[in-house]
């Protein structure tokens, strides 16, 4: 087992890798530093290698396809994951290390926005985007997260080993931030400064297409995590709508004695069944779901033991 694992995901990034390992190299010595290839037509491998980093290959394309691979084969007291796009300091690598390894924490998370990232960053939809996301996260989960889409983040043997990996895409980070706030892990933020890419190389994020598939799995994490909060928002929903459309038929038969609209209370009538459905698909699901917790701190404990 590395007591250091620095993880570089990487897609034709020749402009800047080489710098990126020479840099880990020089803040971490003592970290092993390996470069998940993923498909590149460029030199990025070779240089890669020239470096002094262990490089590996991941054949199914996507970052979340990438970071299941290097979670799956490496195993370390301490990873760092870093892009290889030179958009992140190594001089803060020793710090988010030390809280790993000396102060307990499960993830550490490179936060550009309190910073230069706003300023550096040359395309406004993703700075937009960032504060959407921070903010809905947030807000759904009840926690303090300064930047949710950072590559630049720090993991606990724990943290990595107990982590399922289901997006394929960017929306990975979104994924890991969700993970580590619903298992109560503790995490800690270390402000870093951002620069833009260096000219010649190119961002392999699509701003609206990767946009929406983050705030799909921001839907879907909290459908699965929060399932109560959910279905009962659901819930409330459908008994909103079917109390407003049958105040008018509940008035006119006050009035006349007669129901003239059947549809409607019909309809009404199944609207609010389903609020119920709703309900009480929510109380179920959340007992689910805490059992859950319950199995997923008996999985931690048994990590401890297999170690």
């Amino acid at each position: 087992m590395d007591k250091i694992a620095v993880l570089i995901p990487c897609y034709n990034e020749e402009k800047t890798i080489a710098k990126v390992v020479a840099d880990t190299r020089r803040a971490l010595p003592e970290a092993v530093v390996y470069v998940y290839n993923n498909n590149s037509s460029d030199r990025t491998a070779q240089l890669a290698e020239e470096a002094g980093a262990v490089v590996r290959n991941e054949y199914m394309q996507g970052k979340g396809n990438v970071i299941r691979r290097m979670f799956r084969e490496i195993d370390a007291e301490c990873y760092v994951m870093v892009d290889g796009d030179d958009t992140y300091p190594m001089e803060k690598a020793p710090e988010m290390v030390d809280l790993v390894l000396h102060r307990n924490a499960d993830m550490v998370v490179g936060d550009r926005l309190s910073s230069t990232y706003f300023t550096e960053n040359k395309r406004p939809f993703h700075n937009l985007g960032n504060s959407l996301v921070r903010g809905s996260i947030n807000r759904l989960f009840d926690c303090e997260i300064k930047d949710i889409m950072t590559g630049y983040r720090a993991f606990s043997y724990d943290f990595v080993k107990t982590f399922p990996v289901l997006s394929k895409g960017f929306e990975i980070e979104t994924e890991m931030t969700i993970h580590a706030v619903y298992n109560n892990m503790q995490i800690e933020n270390v402000v870093v400064d951002y620069r833009d890419r260096p000219e010649g190389s190119t961002s392999k994020l699509n701003t609206f297409g990767d946009g929406f598939r983050v705030l799909g799995t921001i839907f879907n994490l909290y459908r699965n995590y929060k399932p109560f909060g959910f279905f009962g928002i659901l819930s409330l929903i459908l008994a909103v709508l079917s109390v407003i459309f049958f105040i008018p038929v509940l008035t006119e038969y006050v009035h006349t004695g007669l129901v003239a609209k059947f549809p409607t209370l019909i309809v009404c009538g199944f609207v609010m069944l389903a609020a119920i459905q709703s309900l009480f698909s929510g109380l179920i699901l959340s007992n689910l779901e805490r059992n859950n917790r319950r199995n997923f701190e008996i999985d931690r404990n048994n990590l401890h033991i297999m170690r």
